[in-house]
């Protein structure tokens, strides 16, 4: 089906965001190239069109056009429809906006966020994966990308708390804490949100779900639909105002924790009513004060540090005081914490089918990082790194394991030393 392009619709969009840092970027890269082995995409590929700083050309071209000298005698070319078609697959496809670039440029240039606003120009252009677009529009009309409505946690939270003999609060009238879910976790991974109940009951949490606020991921964000990305943390901030929330919790996903935390306020236009914490750094904490007790694991492990998380969120500390004395047989990657490799699935790369096969050769570099640690399982604290990797697992037909770092602790909670 041939789109209509809006390039002028794309054009006004790159403008309406070209201030402050952004126009900074676009004076500030050198050309250097030092960004293109930081790509994990262009490591794998060896193309040069995967070079980060290669994915600035159409918002720097739009700049440069509109700003003096080169506006007073008619401006740099101007993007056509053929740039932006060229553009779409590397700034959607091929980039998970994992910030890898932005430690080794010399000027700091944060692609990600020009990546970002520059998926919200081309979504107005009428361009965008659409599978991609079809997860924000499902998690606007239906509650979440996977179509997990309202009804559909009641009926999943029931089952799982039945099967599982576990509590499960879902809209308590007061709680201290709101614990939000992905729906990958709640359709792919559904022992996860058993893991965190557990582990929240363990140390005695105060906590609820809520049926006005419960999706954690954010394809609003990653599609370049700003209005959707807005409805998406208008729900979260509602459900937590309506129980008294002073923590919300982010699950096992990368992206809605950079989001919310990172992002929230400056998309909602005001400062958020609660603390952000990834799931990660609550039980970290939990750990810390003695709430948390659990019994060593002996398995070989080693983990994978989710983008958005680590060398994009700050957590990167609270997985390793976590796996610290509990996981007796820890093996850290090379490289690892901040400078690890993406999975390849995040930024809704996942979402993308036609990316698959690039996703696939990305792993290679993970596979080829726990083959190196002589690990037997590899950890993540991300349902969308697992799913990613998950797959490129069986396209590959690799024989090692993937696991979720929060069911590995609640499959080791010691009983005898629950909180009080």
């Amino acid at each position: 089906m041939t789109r209509e392009i809006n390039v002028q619709a794309a054009a006004n969009r790159f403008l309406a965001q070209i201030s402050g840092n952004l126009g900074a970027y676009m004076e500030a890269c050198l050309h250097c190239g030092h960004c293109a082995d930081a790509c994990h995409f262009y490591a794998v590929t060896d193309d040069p069109r995967y070079t980060p700083a290669y994915k600035l050309f159409p918002m720097a071209r739009t700049y440069k056009r509109s700003k003096p000298p080169l506006s007073w005698f008619g401006g740099a070319p101007k993007v056509t429809e053929k740039d932006l078609q060229e553009w779409e697959e590397l700034l959607f496809d091929s980039c998970t906006m994992c910030g890898r670039c932005t430690m080794v440029c010399p000027m700091g240039i944060d692609i990600a966020s020009i990546v970002a606003a520059s998926r919200q120009a081309f979504v107005a252009a009428g361009l965008g994966p659409p599978d991609l677009l079809q997860a924000a529009e499902n998690a606007r009309d239906k509650g979440s990308p996977l179509g997990v409505s309202a009804d559909v946690l009641a009926d999943r939270v029931e089952w799982l708390a039945d099967d599982n003999e576990v509590d499960i609060p879902l809209d308590k009238e007061k709680a201290d804490v709101l614990l939000t879910v992905s729906s990958i976790e709640l359709m792919k991974y559904p022992d996860s949100l058993v893991a965190m109940a557990k582990l929240l009951n363990h140390a005695g949490i105060d906590w609820t779900l809520s049926s006005k606020g419960y999706e954690a991921t954010n394809f609003g964000f990653l599609s370049g639909r700003s209005d959707i990305a807005k409805i998406m943390i208008q729900r979260i901030v509602d459900a937590a105002e309506s129980v008294g929330a002073k923590t919300v919790v982010i699950p096992e996903c990368g992206h809605a924790y950079g989001v919310l935390r990172w992002a929230g306020a400056n998309i909602l236009g005001k400062p958020l009513p609660f603390e952000v914490v990834h799931i990660t750094e609550f039980l970290a904490d939990l750990k810390r004060r003695g709430k948390l007790k659990l019994k060593p694991m002996g398995d070989a492990v080693t983990y994978h540090d989710p983008c958005q998380i680590s060398r994009r969120g700050g957590a990167t500390q609270a997985a390793r005081d976590l796996l610290d004395g509990f996981a007796t047989d820890f093996r850290e990657m090379t490289p690892t914490g901040n400078h690890n490799w993406c999975c390849g699935g995040g930024g809704g790369v996942q979402a993308m089918s036609r990316a698959a096969g690039l996703r696939h050769k990305v792993f290679k570099l993970k596979m080829d990082q726990v083959e190196q640690t002589g690990a037997d399982t590899m950890l993540s604290a991300c349902a969308n790194c697992r799913l990613t990797m998950d797959e490129s697992k069986e396209h590959w037909h690799w024989d090692k394991d993937l696991g979720s770092l929060v069911e590995v602790l609640a499959e080791h909670i010691d009983e005898s030393n629950a909180a009080a």
